[in-house]
Formats: C-alpha cells, sequence, structure tokens
C-alpha cells in the first residue's frame, strides 16, 4: 500500500455538523506515531481541535501503538499540535469566538511526500431535525441512482 493510499474519515463530521471553511494543516507527530498512521492504525472519532496560547492543538484523536516499536512507544491519545500558517490561525479563532463554531478534523491521509496531514473543518452542530433531513436526502439520492441504472 502507497504512503498516498492512507484516507482516515471522521465519518460521523458531516452527520453532526455542517461543514464550512476547510484548511489542511500538518500534525506534529513523534516516535512511532508516522507509523501507525500509514500502517492505517488511527482514528478521529470524538477529536476536536481547541485553541491553547495561540496555537491549535488535536485532542483525543487516537493513533494505536506501533507494534514493531520497543518501550519508546507513543502515548495513544495524546494532544498533538497542528501546523498552520498565522494568517489561517488568526481566521480561525476569530471564528470560533463566535458562538456556536467549533473546529473538527474531516479526514486524516499522508501526502506523497510522506507527511501526515489533517483536513479540519470549522463546524456548526445540527439539530435533529437538520440530521433527519440529511438522512432523506442521501435515501432520495440513493434511490434516483437505483432508478436511473
Amino acid at each position: 500500500m502507497k504512503s498516498s493510499d492512507i484516507h482516515i474519515k471522521n465519518r460521523r463530521a458531516s452527520f453532526d455538523y455542517e461543514l464550512s471553511d476547510k484548511y489542511v494543516a500538518g500534525i506534529q507527530l513523534f516516535g512511532s506515531e508516522i507509523k501507525s498512521i500509514r500502517a492505517g492504525k488511527a482514528s478521529l472519532v470524538d477529536t476536536y481541535c481547541y485553541f491553547d496560547k495561540g496555537e491549535l492543538w488535536l485532542k483525543n484523536m487516537h493513533i494505536a501503538e506501533y507494534k514493531w516499536s520497543s518501550f519508546y512507544n507513543h502515548e495513544v491519545r495524546r494532544e498533538r499540535k497542528l501546523l498552520l500558517t498565522k494568517r489561517e490561525l488568526k481566521k480561525l479563532s476569530r471564528a470560533t469566538q463566535e458562538s456556536g463554531y467549533t473546529i473538527i478534523p474531516t479526514v486524516l491521509f499522508v501526502n506523497p511526500k510522506g507527511l501526515a496531514k489533517v483536513e479540519i473543518a470549522l463546524a456548526r452542530g445540527k439539530k435533529n431535525y437538520d440530521k433527519r433531513n440529511s438522512l432523506k436526502e442521501k435515501d432520495a439520492k440513493r434511490e434516483m441512482e437505483r432508478y436511473v441504472r
């Protein structure tokens, strides 16, 4: 499997949130974390981003321990720093100070150079009736595709 084939998605993100602006950020990784990501052993379930002292951090992302690593293995759910430009950080910081907006990761991938990247999105939570409408639209689209074939 090529490193560019790794695309770990947060499937709940588009169901639970309305996604608006998307950004691609680098991740500060240590030790065997990149090897676990390349093996596809990561999860974005219940992951979110927050600001601390002007820096953006990724919280609750699960990267499994690397099987062939020695006792210098990484922590599974440690907080990881996201790498963005100052302009992007300021824009995101202003947007999250508005009510109802949060930053969530949507896709974790490895670019062709072999670096781990995260696509993050500015998101606003959906209400229950919005979720039902999303499900209805998805079902209608699936039905239309069945009849077209």
